[in-house]
């Protein structure tokens, strides 16, 4: 049966330019992108393709040179404080470096509590708060008790990623995006992180975008590619399309890079 998607985040002619005269660089060159609802999309690229000031841009972070970005239909309106509060309750990210996202003056308990009061759970009795936190920090793998009083700075950084993920499960964004995510952990906690990040999509219908180089990654996860060399998409389709029948060189010598990528990954032992 098919059924209607929805479209939560459309850009259209998305552009950044920085710098001026001869020392200009564009970043991002007209870029148009649709999310919808429950998808996985990877955006993948050398770095300096400007995957990541892409990404910047979805979040409200910078802003664009030209263009403009929709959210659920709407131009989106982040002018004031206030606004851009309530935007990123539908967008969030998870970066490379789990522990630059973290304040590092506040205590693990803390940032899991901000997550539930920015989701409007502020009043709630204290009883069921911490049910929530030990709830999302199971969902990865993490036990509350063993992280109250702890600053996120005290744990490996396989569990920062996995508190950050944590984090997401309180929050129950629309949409994720996950920049580089899995680069600083060993490939057994990659895939179980990959994992809880699809187990979330699935519960709770979130548009994940994985911002990345790998294009293993991509071709496993994804149910559409982009292809992003020089700030624009040079190619774009299901994963099947752009991996097993790239048309652009750059795309061929980016899958030539990688190798092995038409093993199957093992999850069985996750």
């Amino acid at each position: 049966m098919a059924h209607e998607k929805t479209l939560y985040l459309r850009a259209s002619g998305l552009t950044k330019v920085f710098g001026f005269g001869n020392n200009k660089t564009v970043a991002v060159d007209h870029v148009d992108l649709d999310l919808y609802k429950g998808e996985v999309v990877s955006i993948v690229g050398e770095s300096g393709s400007g995957k990541t000031t892409l990404s910047k841009l979805l979040l409200g972070l910078i802003n664009p040179t030209e263009g403009e970005i929709y959210f659920e239909g709407k131009k989106r309106d982040i002018s004031s404080h206030k606004k851009r509060k309530e935007y990123w309750k539908n967008i969030q990210a998870i970066f490379q470096d789990p522990f630059s996202s973290y304040n590092i003056f506040n205590k693990i308990d803390s940032v899991l509590l901000d997550c539930i009061n920015m989701r409007g759970g502020g009043n709630l009795p204290k009883v069921k708060k911490v049910e929530l936190m030990a709830e999302a920090c199971s969902f990865v793998n993490l036990k509350l008790e063993e992280l109250t009083n702890k600053y996120p700075f005290e744990l490996s950084g396989g569990q920062q990623q996995r508190l950050m993920i944590a984090r997401i499960f309180l929050l129950k964004p629309k949409i994720l995006l996950a920049d580089e995510p899995t680069s600083m952990i060993d490939a057994c906690s990659r895939a179980t992180i990959l994992d809880q990040l699809m187990k979330l999509r699935d519960d709770s219908g979130m548009t994940v975008i994985f911002i990345t180089h790998d294009i293993g990654l991509a071709y496993y996860v994804s149910d559409k590619i982009y292809i992003m060399e020089r700030g624009r998409f040079v190619e774009s389709g299901t994963p099947d399309a752009v991996i097993l029948h790239p048309k652009e060189a750059y795309t061929q010598r980016l899958i030539n890079d990688v190798p092995k990528i038409y093993e199957e990954w093992d999850l069985s032992t996750v």
